[in-house]
């Protein structure tokens, strides 16, 4: 069994994170995804939006994806949630299963700061897809000092699934919400109407 793995504080999910899911199951022959929503992120420096909102919206997202599963685990999770925890139960549940880590480029940029990203590497094969340096939260992120690297090794193993780049990401959304700016085609239709009658991502 081909199992992905896809963790990620969708708030709000976007089409890039479906089409990234579409192109593993395509590239990587996956017979099921688990979409996993982050409980308490760490490594986030704002609050996310409440975990049952953005339960509801992947779940809205990857409805027409029937090898996709939207997994509660970490939401339920007491305390700050790591990606080697999901990983290491879901090796446990699914003993026979090859576990494929789905990236964005970057999360992939960040791993030399993920918890245990060794035992990660161990436990998954790391698939990454690229992203366009034109998102603004990306460009804002790789500025000043460079991040920390992975060793040569570690990287030369990070599998690249072959996707067009697509200038979306979660802040930029909320953004436009924020502003009264139009968000059709950034986001699946489910999602967009979801956001506008839970009136997410206004300000108070």
């Amino acid at each position: 069994m081909r199992l992905g793995v896809f963790g990620g504080a969708f708030d709000p999910p976007h089409i890039a994170h479906v089409a990234l899911v579409q192109t593993a199951i395509a590239q990587l022959g996956l017979d099921a995804v688990r979409v996993l929503p982050t409980g308490q992120a760490w490594h986030k420096p704002r609050l996310l939006s409440p975990a049952a909102d953005r339960l509801r919206m992947a779940q809205l997202a990857f409805a027409d994806l029937p090898q996709v599963l939207v997994d509660e685990r970490e939401i339920q999770r007491q305390g700050p949630s790591y990606t080697v925890e999901t990983l290491r139960e879901l090796q446990a549940q699914f003993p026979q299963a090859q576990l494929y880590l789905l990236l964005g480029d970057d999360q992939r940029r960040a791993l030399p700061s993920w918890h245990q990203i060794e035992e990660i590497g161990r436990l998954a094969i790391i698939c990454a897809a690229g992203r366009d340096a034109a998102v603004q939260a990306w460009s804002d992120s790789n500025t000043g000092t460079p991040p920390a690297a992975l060793s040569p090794s570690f990287d030369a193993r990070i599998q690249s699934l072959k996707m067009p780049l697509m200038p979306h990401s979660a802040t930029d959304i909320r953004s436009l919400v924020t502003t009264d700016r139009n968000i059709s085609g950034l986001v699946p239709p489910a999602v967009e109407r979801y956001i506008h009658e839970h009136h997410l991502y206004r300000p108070h």
